[in-house]
């Protein structure tokens, strides 16, 4: 049982290896075989449509015959490229496996979806089976499941299986041209509220500053600023006439000339008296 269960797993490790390098290699060596599908194998070269599918590890092709495919190589280069993508199915289908589907419709994811231009579902298809037979078909609203299933043409289980279908699906909107995703918008700066701009301050003029006054700036400011004041016009003095004495001034002037005289011959007469009775009184000592 160990063994047996070692065995199983190397085959799978095996499988998985070999089933990368089939769908990296080349998709164009399944159809190799094949020469009825060489217009769609050359189309796959054509649209550089092996770089993107061989970064997937399970597809299904929807294959068309040379006959079938003539109806949409009329194309422009882009809607014929969408086209071809929506026949990639990123999963894996073979005839055991679809033989084994119950009645029902099932919804796949195409290689179209991935390019982020899928639109009304346009980038799916509707696989359904109704009275053992399988059909495919768009999964836009109202899109016709008119592409039969008729056989398996090469498979590698779970990695790469192309199946053939009887006429190409073309869903609505795939004349659109794929281009890389634009960049995210910049963030905008919010707009500032009535508050922020009725606080904030207008625009000031630009002024120059003008130069500090030094002291001698100061003292010419000063004397520019306060008139000094023009002295007083000088007349020339004019001699006036003396006044006219009056009697009363004539009077007293005479006693002022008189009074010091009358008064030095009073003094003299009292100290002649003294000197008098001095000698008297000397003299009668003796």
């Amino acid at each position: 049982m160990g063994l047996k269960a070692s065995h199983y797993l190397l085959s799978l490790t095996l499988l998985l290896v070999f089933s990368t390098v089939v769908t990296a290699s080349n998709i164009t060596r399944a159809f190799a075989k094949y020469s009825n599908f060489s217009t769609m194998s050359d189309l796959f070269i054509k649209t550089k449509l092996t770089i993107p599918i061989s970064k997937y590890r399970t597809i299904t092709v929807l294959a068309v015959s040379n006959d079938a495919i003539s109806s949409i190589t009329n194309r422009s280069d882009i809607e014929l490229k969408n086209i071809l993508m929506t026949h990639v199915i990123l999963d894996y289908y073979d005839e055991l496996k679809l033989n084994g589907l119950k009645e029902k419709s099932i919804m796949l994811t195409t290689l179209y979806q991935t390019t982020g231009l899928g639109e009304e579902m346009n980038g799916f298809i509707n696989l359904t089976k109704s009275k053992g037979r399988i059909y495919f078909g768009s999964e836009v609203k109202g899109s016709p499941l008119n592409a039969e299933y008729v056989k398996t043409l090469y498979h590698n289980p779970y990695n790469l299986s192309i199946i053939q279908i009887s006429m190409p699906i073309v869903a609505p909107g795939l004349s659109l041209a794929i281009f890389p995703p634009p960049p995210p918008p910049a963030p905008l700066a919010p707009a500032p509220s009535p508050m922020d701009a009725a606080m904030s301050p207008g625009p000031s003029p630009m002024t120059t500053p003008s130069p500090a006054p030094g002291p001698a700036d100061e003292d010419n400011a000063s004397d520019t600023a306060v008139p000094k004041p023009k002295p007083a016009t000088e007349t020339p003095e004019v001699d006036s006439p003396a006044p006219t004495p009056s009697a009363d001034n004539l009077k007293i002037e005479a006693a002022d000339k008189a009074g010091p005289s009358s008064s030095a011959c009073k003094a003299g007469l009292s100290f002649d008296f003294v000197l008098l009775l001095a000698f008297f009184a000397s003299f009668a000592a003796f």
